[in-house]
């Protein structure tokens, strides 16, 4: 019987279906029974599964662990780096912030994956058309590693490095300098694209701007090419704000504010939520003469990933 089940499963998997190695199939234990019984071994639901146990055959979902790409040389020298300046920051007690985007939401009456308690069926919209939206949120995090807290500032216009230097700027404002009255750095922990892309000239100079008006030295550590998600807030806060919102209709920026604000864990975890109502234009390129005046001072070690925007002085 075990040795039908195996040609049942070989006959009917994706590849090569000679060879001997078999991961999976898509037939349910109805078909495998009735196969079985093709085979001239019948079997019953209850048998299959026993059957499919014993061999190691449990259902899965694909896991997304296979990084893209080539592995960058520098990959694992980054990582070192970035472990030796959180363990000096946090020793110091300077901040250690680590940040990243969540994607953009449509506000409107749009699905949303999830299940809730509920007397009655919540209807939505069968397609998710941009156009029958009321609008969009764009939630920028910041997640504090030392302190285990987190703010989410909700954008509405675009994700842009205006609007993620501004993030970081009402977060210090308005948390930030109070949890760190004696503060004179912070090291800031991102990936290498989007609106903090480590290539972009325009999130340096509106970095430099706002190290200046902050009066407190920036340093920024990126995370190697397809490594974001090692980046402390990925794994550490969004899972929760995610947990915490699932299910629930986005008509309103509020309604967002009020779910995300609800983000908690067993081990401390709080996060505060503000709005940004601002308009930000795409498409900006840094003023003329910036890469060549620019006062962003680069490591001698993975310049391309390490620097640091010095206030300036006077």
């Amino acid at each position: 019987m075990e040795q039908n089940l195996l040609d049942v499963l070989r006959d009917h998997t994706a590849g090569d279906p000679m060879r001997e190695g078999v991961k999976w199939t898509d037939l349910t234990r109805r078909e495998i029974s009735r196969r079985l019984a093709e085979h001239g071994t019948p079997a019953g639901r209850g048998v299959v599964k026993q059957l499919l146990n014993r061999h190691g055959y449990v259902k899965r979902k694909a896991q997304k662990v296979k990084a893209m790409g080539s592995r960058h040389p520098d990959r694992n020298a980054q990582f070192e780096n970035i472990a030796r300046l959180k363990q000096a920051y946090l020793e110091a007690g300077q901040p250690v912030i680590s940040m990243d985007a969540k994607k953009k939401e449509l506000l409107g009456n749009f699905y949303r994956d999830g299940k809730l308690y509920t007397r009655e069926v919540i209807e939505v919209f069968d397609h998710d058309f941009p156009s029958a939206a009321s609008g969009a949120v764009f939630p920028h995090g910041l997640y504090d590693v030392g302190l285990n807290r987190g703010h989410i500032n909700l954008g509405t216009s675009r994700e842009t490095s205006q609007f993620a230097c501004d993030s970081i700027e009402h977060w210090w404002q308005q948390y930030g300098r109070g949890q760190y009255p004696q503060v004179t750095r912070l090291l800031l922990l991102c990936d290498g694209g989007g609106s903090n892309s480590a290539s972009r000239y325009v999130f340096k100079e509106e970095l430099q701007k706002l190290a200046d008006r902050l009066g407190v030295e920036i340093r920024v550590a990126h995370y190697p090419p397809y490594c974001s998600k090692y980046n402390p807030i990925e794994h550490r806060m969004f899972p929760h704000v995610t947990r915490a919102c699932q299910g629930v209709v986005f008509h309103t920026v509020q309604i967002v504010k009020e779910l995300m604000e609800k983000t908690k864990t067993r081990t401390g975890l709080q996060v505060t939520v503000d709005v940004l109502d601002r308009a930000y234009e795409t498409g900006r390129k840094c003023a003329e003469g910036f890469k060549e005046n620019m006062k962003i001072t680069f490591d001698g070690y993975l310049p391309k990933w390490n620097y640091r925007a010095i206030p300036a002085t006077g």
